[in-house]
């Protein structure tokens, strides 16, 4: 399986570099089933998608504003990014600067405090604050958008770039298919009789990590921690016994269910994963999934080709550049069922 059966072109300006006004006025192409027929519709259609008795399962993570600027006493400009909180005041880090920093190496924080350099972990720094890291972050901190948004992060991204859900802070990436969901939204759900349940999976800077080698299988997964607790896995065996479905708000979602269930039966987790889906992968859990437009050859559209066909969900994306539909985390929803034929190849 090679990874330019995966890659497809897009016009840079349908990749979408500001929110749309309301979090529910985008559009969301349905594939409704696995022959890769899709309709153009609206998000705040959603509802119209699902039956009572149906299950939605959502990310909790809460964005971080995990990126710093500072320099080094030598003056040398370093960026850092946080990548995984270690404690109140140990982080794993990016960082980027003219020079790499040794160990023992001071930053001075742009906006107060420092940061020490305690040594590498792999492609990581482990960072040591002067202070409280949440408290650093909440002051200095700036909003980690990716890095196809061409701009700094505004005031506004604090607020858009986070899910009306969000609860349990730790991401440098949002969940960015639950960004369509505002309260009126899931309040409708809910009187419609389609269940919410939560998982936490704290999304990493891997997330937009390409793949580099030609052969997919010697991808290299980042790794991610998530949580799949016991009552999540109380409902979806609930749902699935009285023949709903479990309904995956974004990709994260689908990982981490499908972490939790990799030993054959849904039970609950805690702890870092780097399953890495790609077609042929066997799904469990989960049969139908909310997800937005990725990017060409990544990890993230290879999980959604597994997931609904590689062939339909290509097929999917053509139309919806001829549509011009608005593209990654800013952009446009899809709705996809499960093709278990494709899962089976």
């Amino acid at each position: 399986m090679r990874r330019s059966q995966f890659d497809y072109d897009l016009p840079q300006n349908l990749i979408a570099q500001q929110p749309l006004p309301g979090r529910g006025d985008g559009r969301l192409l349905v594939m409704s089933d696995s022959s890769g027929q899709i309709e153009d519709s609206t998000f705040r259609r959603l509802p119209d998608l699902l039956e009572p008795g149906d299950l939605l399962v959502l990310n909790d993570t809460r964005v971080i504003p995990a990126r710093l600027f500072g320099r080094k006493p030598s003056g040398g400009r370093v960026e850092m990014l946080v990548e995984r909180p270690e404690g109140e005041r140990i982080a794993l880090a990016h960082l980027r600067a003219s020079k790499t920093p040794r160990p023992d190496t001071t930053i001075l924080i742009d906006g107060g405090g420092e940061a020490r350099v305690l040594g590498r972990q792999g492609d990581l720094f482990r960072l040591s604050f002067d202070s409280d890291l949440m408290a650093t972050l909440d002051r200095c901190g700036h909003v980690p958008l990716p890095p196809y948004i061409g701009r700094d992060d505004a005031q506004s991204d604090r607020e858009r770039y986070q899910t009306v859900y969000a609860d349990r802070p730790g991401a440098v990436a949002a969940p960015t298919a639950g960004l369509h969901f505002d309260k009126t939204m899931l309040a409708s759900l809910a009187c419609k009789g389609i269940e919410q349940a939560r998982i936490t999976l704290h999304v990493g800077a891997g997330t937009f990590q390409p793949v580099r080698v030609d052969e997919v299988r010697d991808h290299r997964m980042h790794s991610e921690w998530l949580q799949v607790t016991e009552e999540t896995c109380r409902m979806i065996a609930a749902t699935h016994a009285r023949g709903n479905r479990v309904v995956a708000v974004g990709t994260t979602v689908v990982r981490s269910l499908e972490t939790a269930a990799a030993s054959g039966d849904l039970s609950q987790f805690e702890g870092l994963s780097n399953l890495f889906i790609y077609p042929g992968y066997d799904f469990r859990v989960v049969d139908a999934m909310i997800t937005n437009f990725h990017l060409p050859e990544s990890t993230l559209l290879m999980l959604v080709c597994a997931f609904a066909g590689t062939e339909a969900v290509l097929g999917a994306y053509r139309h919806a550049i001829r549509q011009r539909y608005r593209f990654f985390s800013y952009g446009d929803a899809m709705f996809v069922t499960h093709n278990r034929q494709e899962s089976r190849r």
